[in-house]
């Protein structure tokens, strides 16, 4: 008889349950992820072991009928991965995203993280992702703030108020400890509006949606930039004050005097120096680097201006006492903020281990005794 093999599927309101909303939660998991890319202690895809992931990309046009065409946002994605410390899983996050989800009452992406046995492959969980991914994307950033922001920072600016906008300002703002207002920025009006609310009734801290992005800008003390690629935005330097953190987790585009000006800290170097090796693979290096957050910073790297990336701060040393972050009040850094599987891995074991510990979700049958098994 071969081996009963279960796995638990957990619902999105199951991963609430367990805890996907609690943002210190989120946070110290992020910040414990960090540590072990930093100790090199995990593998992601590809040969460098750094992939972001496997894409579909779609064409743009196509003779088969039913085969699906390029459109905005459009795309599935595998992101497999094995993180090591306590976790010791393996996984995937798998999604696809389609920005005319919105039309049919969707969120942009949908995802699904299952987590696996590393030494027999069997699936342990099967879980709504999109929160959990919200929940990571928005606690990478708050690491940054607590890591790289000034203490005294009062005025937090939330450039884009959309879901992945919200769950890093729900993070974000836990690491600001003087926070007294939040400006909210979104290229459309009502979405700024209404998060705008939201902060005041839900923290009651001062909060209003301000249209002008420069503006917005200027009064920032940290910076929260959230928007999509469908969305670009462009900062000028005489718009950041001095001491101003900027986390960037999604696309922005800056003054080349501003880019020279700040201080860059990565998330994880190994993953841009495989984007840079995508982007040579690619044929069109120049046009590859427009989808990535630190394209506009590897433009500077490969003309000389700005340090290679082995030379770079990364948030993991400077959280081991490996590198310094900010070293002056007056120091402009940007923390480079970019989706990493091993993230989805780690929140979701804690949260699958809530799960099994509070008897939340559903156990679902894979075999009683698998077809293929050989005596």
């Amino acid at each position: 008889m071969g081996k009963r093999t279960e796995f638990l599927y957990m619902s999105e309101p199951d991963v609430i349950s367990a805890g996907v909303l609690d943002a210190p939660k989120c946070i110290n998991n992020a910040e414990e992820v960090f540590r072990l890319l930093a100790q090199g202690d995990y593998l992601m895809g590809g040969s460098n072991h750094n992939n972001h992931g496997m894409y579909i990309v779609f064409p743009k046009e196509t003779p088969f009928p039913n085969m699906p065409v390029a459109g905005p946002d459009r795309r599935f994605v595998a992101m497999p991965a094995y993180l090591g410390g306590r976790f010791d899983i393996c996984g995937q996050k798998w999604y696809g995203s389609n920005a005319s989800n919105k039309k049919h009452g969707l969120p942009r992406s949908v995802l699904m993280v299952t987590l696996n046995d590393k030494e027999t492959g069997e699936p342990l969980c099967f879980m709504s992702a999109n929160l959990i991914s919200a929940a990571r994307t928005g606690a990478v950033p708050a690491v940054g703030a607590r890591y790289l922001a000034r203490k005294d920072a009062e005025v937090l600016t939330c450039v884009g108020c959309g879901a992945i906008g919200k769950a890093c300002m729900e993070a974000i703002i836990t690491e600001l400890p003087n926070l007294k207002k939040v400006l909210c920025n979104n290229h459309s009006p009502e979405r700024a509006v209404s998060m705008a609310n939201y902060i005041t009734r839900t923290y009651g801290i001062e909060a209003e949606a301000e249209s002008d992005l420069e503006k917005a800008v200027r009064a920032a003390d940290v910076i929260s930039v959230a928007v999509s690629r469908t969305a670009p935005l462009h900062f000028r330097r005489e718009w950041v004050k001095p001491g101003c953190t900027i986390l960037a987790s999604g696309p922005l585009q800056c003054d080349e005097s501003l880019w020279m000006d700040m201080d860059i800290v990565y998330d994880h170097i190994g993953l841009h120096h495989a984007y840079v090796e995508d982007a040579i693979q690619s044929g069109d290096k120049d046009d590859y680097y427009s989808g990535v957050i630190g394209g506009p910073i590897y433009r500077l790297i490969d003309a000389g201006r700005k340090p290679a990336l082995d030379d770079s701060l990364s948030i993991g040393k400077i959280i081991l006492g490996q590198q310094q972050g900010r070293t002056s009040d007056d120091q402009i850094i940007c923390f480079i903020a970019c989706g990493m599987a091993v993230f989805d891995l780690g929140l979701g074991y804690d949260l699958y281990h809530t799960a099994l510990e509070k008897g939340i979700g559903t156990k679902l049958l894979l075999w009683d005794s698998p077809s293929q098994c050989e005596e």
